[in-house]
């Protein structure tokens, strides 16, 4: 077991929602070789300098994000992806500690095949940037432009695919415009969409 984080013991003094689920979750992963610190304002669990699993807690639920769920086995179906276009990551969401009491052997079984999976240095097969598709509305942009194009194409693969996924969520065609002259001048200053 590994020494509790006083930044985790804070976090968990604070949380209006699901403190004792957490609490209840973080002990079981503190009984794992993983490290525990504050990332991103939540407890993150770490092996070797990297991100295992991450818990977290919502308004319907509290969770377990694995940063690297979609290498998991999961016969019992409790994994999920958090958005429909996540690679990697999957949860384990609870909503009662009766729930994680239940399950509290299969937590440990995937806490243990998350950990294997590091060891192993295995990595989740994310999909090229060039196989997202590209909006016609953004396509018709970049095509007249080239420095729109430069601009584009020098950003992170994580930042084109944020804003490809972005243009395309739209079903009418005019909203999808808006988002891309919207963002036109975010691109060319370099910026992702979410920068600030």
């Amino acid at each position: 077991m590994n020494g509790a984080n006083p930044k985790v013991d804070h976090f968990l003094k604070q949380a209006k929602r699901w403190r004792e689920e957490m609490t209840a979750l973080r002990a079981i992963v503190r009984d794992t070789p993983l490290t525990e610190e504050l990332k991103w304002r939540q407890p993150c669990y770490i092996f070797n300098g990297v991100n295992v699993v991450i818990l977290g807690g919502f308004k319907d639920y509290c969770l377990l994000g694995f940063f690297k769920g979609a290498l998991l086995q999961d016969p019992e179906g409790v994994l999920s992806a958090p958005g429909e276009n996540t690679q990697a990551v999957r949860q384990m969401r609870f909503t009662s500690l009766h729930e994680i009491a239940d399950q509290e052997p299969l937590i440990r079984a995937t806490l243990a095949e998350a950990i294997a999976a590091e060891r192993a240095g295995l990595k989740v097969t994310l999909k090229e940037t060039a196989e997202f598709a590209v909006p016609e509305e953004f396509q018709g942009r970049v095509d007249s432009s080239p420095e729109l194009k430069r601009a584009f194409e020098a950003l992170t693969p994580g930042r084109q695919r944020a804003y490809l996924l972005y243009f395309a969520a739209p079903k009418l065609s005019k909203t999808r415009v808006s988002r891309v002259e919207k963002c036109i001048p975010r691109i060319l200053a370099g910026k992702g969409l979410d920068d600030r």
